[in-house]
């Protein structure tokens, strides 16, 4: 049986840099403060944990004074930065340049938008620490919508400038775009003075390209065993679309969750993961493939 990883597969860019700046950080000090999983993927926040970095809260973090903490490639709101401040609180930057671009971007929206008395609308994982982020730069004022169903939320008598989190699918936003378009259109076709709708394309480009890299890797393997985080919104994005092309898909977080009986009758098995699995993790399940081979 031959067993391969995906080439393209594992960390992005952002998570690559922000686990260097940990690494750097705990050559020099037992303890570093992280507000938030530094990635979602639970077997890299183990090993980080045990090379002395610890996960925090923003209501831990109130409580912390002269110390450093880290903010992870999501990024954080101003209010996190303002706290960091009055607690005299050094800030280890690792926020993804991509992330960061957008939160200037969506602020610019925002004050254009408050100008007019238009509205912003950000797509994306409600909760999610980017979109807590991103919120974050409108004074929390902005709309934030998961899918069609929350699209009432809009007031489409209104300017709309809408932005995406940078890890959601492509086509779902592009779905969501045709869809407000449309409304908008619809509620205003009488009115000669129609508010314009300002469309950003937020989406990270190596998330949007791995969806053609995964599916042609697939169609190369009988088996693709996916590695991730339940938590990773890209990963499980990634996952899905993986499971529906190829129904021998399955989902994993480590070696422990493989079973013998996905391989019977296989001859080749596919290893890929999202863009916060690590490497290391994926050459271990590699492993752990080819003893049961």
């Amino acid at each position: 049986m031959i067993v391969k990883i995906e080439p393209l597969a594992g960390f992005c860019f952002g998570v690559v840099s922000a686990i260097n700046l940990v690494e750097k950080e705990l050559k020099d000090n037992d303890k570093l403060y992280c507000l938030g999983d530094i990635v979602h993927n639970n077997m890299e926040v183990e090993r980080l944990s045990k090379l002395g970095l610890e996960v925090i809260d923003i209501e831990r973090m109130k409580a912390l004074k002269n110390t450093k903490v880290m903010i992870r490639a999501h990024g954080e709101p101003p209010s996190t930065y303002k706290l960091a401040e009055e607690n005299n609180i050094e800030i280890i930057d690792a926020t993804c340049p991509i992330v960061l671009k957008l939160q200037q971007n969506v602020r610019k929206g925002y004050l254009r938008m408050k100008e007019i008395g238009g509205q912003v609308v950000i797509y994306g994982k409600k909760g999610h620490a980017e979109v807590v982020g991103l919120v974050g730069q409108t004074n929390n004022e902005a709309i934030v919508i998961s899918s069609k169903d929350d699209l009432d939320l809009i007031n489409f008598d209104k300017p709309i400038h809408l932005f995406s989190q940078t890890t959601m699918s492509k086509e779902e936003y592009k779905a969501i775009c045709n869809e407000i378009e449309l409304r908008h259109k619809l509620h205003n076709q009488n009115n000669n003075q129609a508010h314009d709708v300002i469309i950003t394309n937020s989406i990270c480009g190596k998330v949007s390209s791995r969806s053609k890299e995964l599916i042609d890797f697939s169609d190369t393997v009988d088996v693709v065993l996916f590695v991730s985080g339940k938590s990773s919104s890209n990963g499980m994005y990634l996952y899905n679309l993986c499971k529906a092309h190829k129904e021998a898909t399955y989902l994993i977080s480590n070696k422990e969750d493989i079973k013998k009986e996905w391989f019977e009758g296989c001859e080749s098995v596919g290893i890929s993961g999202a863009t916060s699995t690590p490497r290391w993790l994926m050459e271990e399940i590699m492993d752990a493939c080819i003893s049961i081979n």
